[in-house]
């Protein structure tokens, strides 16, 4: 048990450069969150349902976090900061990082029966903060979400979700699934090809104003003498 606890604590100071300690990792809202949901998790698979209620209600009034205790979670599950929503037939696989204000909501199905209603989160998947997963889809092993993202779709294995409906950016996926990304999203090149595209149109004005200059110096010349048509 320590050593899970160890191994668990280490986990998440080797995905937040903040904490100097593993103690300071202790005082982690969304640390505290994973606990109680495992207790809540144990009481509601045990068909304690008001306990397994009481226990998430205690944690979402100390945490900030609110997991229902129907959802499935893995092992080193990192929350960053509170304000999350988690559903009941939510599932969440091994090392998913997820920041503050994200959900992983359900739809309300059309049959009138509970069924599966909440997203799937495979293996190291990271969840930017501010994004919404929605329904029961499924987030590939080691996709990123970047931040304010809505998914609503399924995601491949690998793929960067970004924007509002949320889009693939089409990075290939060996390029980014070797390590970890903050708020899973990325920076740098090559996955913000609007950048290429802005460089590309500045160019092009570029050329085009040093074409119009010299075509008004060459007319010059021409107004001055008079002979313009």
């Amino acid at each position: 048990m320590f050593e899970r606890l160890v191994a668990y604590l280490d986990s998440v100071k080797a995905r937040d450069p903040a904490p100097r300690s593993r103690w300071e990792v202790l005082t982690y809202p969304g640390v505290w969150a994973v606990f109680y949901h495992r207790v809540a998790h144990w009481l509601f698979e045990a068909e304690l349902f008001f306990l397994a209620r009481l226990v998430n209600h205690w944690s979402r009034m100390v945490t900030a976090i609110d997991i229902h205790p129907g959802a499935t979670i893995g092992k080193h599950l990192f929350i960053d900061h509170g304000f999350s929503v988690i559903g009941e037939t939510a599932e969440i696989g091994d090392n998913v990082t997820i920041y503050q204000c994200v959900t992983l909501g359900g739809t309300n199905p059309t049959n009138g029966k509970g069924g599966k209603r909440h997203p799937t989160i495979s293996d190291e998947v990271i969840i930017g903060s501010g994004a919404q997963v929605i329904g029961p889809i499924t987030v590939g092993r080691r996709a990123r979400i970047g931040a304010n993202a809505v998914v609503t779709d399924e995601v491949p294995e690998g793929a960067t979700m970004i924007g509002l409906k949320a889009r693939s950016t089409l990075v290939p996926a060996e390029e980014w699934v070797k390590e970890f990304i903050p708020y899973g999203t990325p920076c740098d090149d090559p996955c913000e090809p609007s950048r290429d595209c802005i460089e590309k149109l500045e160019t092009e004005m570029k050329t085009l104003r040093a074409e119009i200059d010299a075509l008004r110096a060459e007319a010059e010349p021409a107004r001055r003498s008079g002979t313009e048509d």
